[in-house]
């Protein structure tokens, strides 16, 4: 439950600290008061939109704090997944602050977080019920929801989903698959020419780079010899000049004739005559150049041609070869696929047909569930609205059959006659503003035991009623605390009678400037307060004594 609220800053107030109990809890004060800004301030903490606008004037930025005791199994699970401790207390502590500038920080148990977690984890701790609320209750898109939660049906309509998400999937498969036949003509020609190019050309990783290399070679094969031979003819000589192999032959002899004398001349001569052998190798592989720069002007051409079609294709299907090959293999796969298309298109429609199956069984499973639990929500909303001297009201639902969709196969709306007599109508037709906030009181007091919310914030849910209404509106509100925490806004003395605490909001001028205090009442405060409502200007004894009746007539029973 909401334990306390700090707001500094916000609007017109400039600090308030409110400390809030289990039960029934009622906020009240003049028109302009600030009534809506405590409920702005909360909305803010639990991660709604905040603008700069709600800074107080002058001030650098606002803050509101709440910090929530005995949280519920689900808000638990929700810090636990976001990784966040609990207090030391055990309480979740939202806070969040904002600058003249606009700038929004939100921290939760003292961590940096973001407003979409305070959204995420506030939705399972508040529960604010105004009326654009009531509100919510003229779109028949909404009323299948309350329905599937009023039977704790969501856990059969999450089957359902993954069902028809998965029917849909394959649908979509299916079509795609399905293409226009001039297409599929279009695109197989296209795939099988691309295809021919590519095997035609008899691909080899690496050729282009072969071929360009070889075609440096024959491009450059005159500097090529003229350097080649004038090498040869330095190694083996030209015509009576004896070249380098000649010469370090003869050197090697003369040292190993030197060396039957001198050892070390001998050792200088081993070296040499390798040096010899070494160099008539080498005179073997210039010999082996000079034949393989002979230029044949044919060769020349057909490779100039090769390398032609690797560039074309180049551009078309991919610089290198490897990416060529790579395209050919998509082309092949591609092509397959096509050409399989119709076994495929079979398989996948005997699939559809058996997850539409399932999806179906699962919408009129879902659908016979939401028929009983219309039953009976129809029967307890009815008797709440007896209650909230609505007893000529017929409440009514109604469940008509659809095309599968993501809710199932039902289009529900409620529908409603207000006075005897009157064909049950949809509430947009008929309802008033009165009837709409006991209507919504009725829908959420059926709806209390499904969920795990601990507060409910009603912000001027009595709108349009008064008399015995009022009264049966406040008796509601008072069950309704006795599970878990109600805090509401109200205008109505009856509704203000039945609660456990009060606080009354109030609006004062200081040396000019507006501002707005929270005050806790006591039991004298209240009568002033309650003799305020009732006669809206002076307060007399006889209002005082109405006052004090009212208090010890709606005071909870024990």
């Amino acid at each position: 439950m909401l334990s306390q609220l700090y707001i500094e800053n916000i609007a017109v107030i400039e600090k308030a600290s409110i400390e809030f109990e289990p039960g029934f809890t009622v906020l009240t004060g003049e028109t302009g008061a600030g009534k809506s800004i405590i409920i702005d301030a909360i909305n803010a903490v639990l991660g709604e939109r905040i603008s700069r606008d709600m800074v107080r004037s002058g001030a650098r930025q606002a803050l509101v704090s709440a910090v929530f005791r005995s949280v519920n199994r689900r808000a638990l699970e929700k810090l636990e997944e976001f990784g966040f401790p609990l207090d030391e207390e055990g309480a979740v502590i939202l806070q969040r602050t904002v600058s003249q500038e606009g700038k929004s920080a939100c921290r939760l148990n003292g961590r940096p977080a973001t407003a979409a977690m305070l959204r995420e984890i506030g939705v399972f701790l508040v529960n604010i019920l105004g009326q654009h609320e009531s509100y919510h209750l003229l779109s028949p898109d909404l009323h299948v929801e309350y329905l599937d939660q009023t039977g704790n049906l969501q856990p059969l309509l999450a089957e359902y989903r993954r069902a028809y998400g998965k029917m849909r999937a394959l649908r979509e498969r299916l079509d795609a698959l399905q293409q226009d036949d001039a297409q599929k003509a279009r695109q197989i020609d296209l795939l099988q020419y691309q295809i021919q190019e590519l095997e035609d050309a008899g691909l080899r990783p690496g050729e282009r780079e072969e071929l360009l290399a070889q075609r440096t070679v024959f491009q450059n094969s005159e500097k090529i010899a003229r350097a080649v031979s004038a090498a040869y003819e330095a190694l083996d000589g030209a015509g009576e000049e004896a070249g380098a192999v000649s010469a370090s032959s003869a050197a090697a002899g003369s040292l190993e004739e030197a060396g039957r004398y001198l050892p070390a001349a001998a050792q200088v001569a081993e070296r040499v005559r390798a040096a010899a052998y070494e160099l008539e190798d080498c005179c073997a592989e210039l010999r082996g150049f000079l034949s393989q720069v002979e230029v044949d002007p044919a060769e020349l051409e057909q490779m100039e041609e090769r390398l032609d079609v690797l560039y074309r294709l180049s551009r078309k299907y991919g610089e290198t070869e490897e990416e060529m090959l790579a395209f050919l293999g998509r082309c092949r796969a591609e092509l397959e696929r096509i050409t399989l298309s119709e076994e495929e298109a079979q398989r996948l429609e005997q699939a559809w047909r058996a997850a539409r199956r399932e999806a179906e069984a699962l919408a009129q499973r879902l659908s016979q569930a939401r028929a009983k639990t219309a039953a009976a929500f129809t029967r307890r909303v009815q008797e709440e609205l007896a209650f909230l001297d609505m007893p000529g009201a017929v409440f009514q639902i109604e469940q008509k059959p659809c095309a599968l969709g993501p809710l199932g196969c039902d289009k529900v709306q409620f529908l409603i006659s207000a006075n005897p007599g009157e064909p049950a109508r949809p509430l947009s037709k008929i309802a008033s503003g009165g009837e709409l906030s006991r209507m919504m009181l009725a829908v959420k007091t059926v709806l209390s035991g499904q969920d795990e919310i601990d507060t409910l914030i009603f912000d001027e849910i009595d709108t349009g009623i008064s008399g015995s209404a009022a009264q049966k509106v406040g008796k509601k509100l008072q069950q309704v605390a006795g599970n878990r925490q109600v805090l509401c806004v109200t205008h109505l003395p009856q509704i203000a009678a039945m609660a456990g605490a009060h606080f009354l909001i109030e609006k004062r001028a200081v040396a000019g400037r507006t501002f707005t205090e929270v005050h806790p009442l006591d039991f004298e405060g209240r009568k002033r307060e309650l003799s305020r409502m009732i006669g809206g200007g002076e307060v007399t004894p006889l209002m005082l004594q109405n006052a004090e009746e009212m208090l010890r007539k709606s005071a909870p029973q024990a």
